[in-house]
């Protein structure tokens, strides 16, 4: 059996595979979209994460004929009205590079020099979508944003390079796998996830 993960980020898809080939045993194998040669991503209109997880989820099997796993996410900032949130990627008002995100995020923050005005949640939403049947699973990791780069950010996710996770002080790339294990908001929500997938299909 495969599963397509619905998206053409290599930093997100490399997230996946660390993920996933932890699981041992499992009968069901995962592509990305270069595999089947789909090239355009749909377009991200929803107004929340979970909104754009099921377009993107839709859109990928109706590409591919696959049981497909698509996910949206980004950081929400509270004394910024939870922003960027659905707009992450285009909060500047158009589609940002991340050098010009992280230096939007620390501009829009430079009058909030404590730690607690600072507080920020990354948040995923995950969706799993066949056809016919519709999973989904959430989760977030609470943290601040720092007005210095981690300047050993993983491309395609800039946000981290701002991001410091609260309980081990860190940035978000620089948790150790030991640490992913506990606070990686990805890997929480896309085990219960992966789980949910198998007793639907009872393997």
């Amino acid at each position: 059996m495969k599963i397509l993960i619905g998206t053409t980020n290599k930093g997100k898809q490399q997230d996946y595979k660390k993920i996933l080939s932890a699981k041992i045993k499992s009968p069901i194998s995962v592509i990305f979209p270069q595999d089947l040669d789909i090239e355009k991503s749909p377009v991200e209109n929803g107004s929340t994460f979970v909104e754009n997880s099921l377009i993107k989820a839709k859109y990928y099997f109706e590409k591919s004929g696959l049981p497909t796993i698509a996910d949206d996410g980004g950081i929400e900032i509270p004394i910024l009205n939870n922003e960027p949130g659905v707009l992450s990627r285009r909060w500047p008002g158009h589609e940002a590079t991340d050098d010009e995100l992280i230096k939007f995020t620390i501009q829009n923050l430079k009058e909030y020099p404590n730690r607690e005005q600072r507080r920020a949640l990354l948040t995923v939403w995950i969706t799993y979508y066949d056809g016919k049947d519709t999973i989904v699973e959430n989760e977030s990791i609470d943290g601040y944003i720092s007005n210095q780069i981690n300047i050993n950010y993983i491309k395609g996710y800039p946000y981290r390079a701002l991001f410091i996770v609260n309980g081990v002080d860190k940035y978000y790339d620089e948790l150790s796998d030991k640490e992913h294990a506990i606070y990686n908001h990805r890997r929480k929500a896309l085990i219960r996830l992966w789980k949910k997938i198998h007793l639907k299909y009872n393997i």
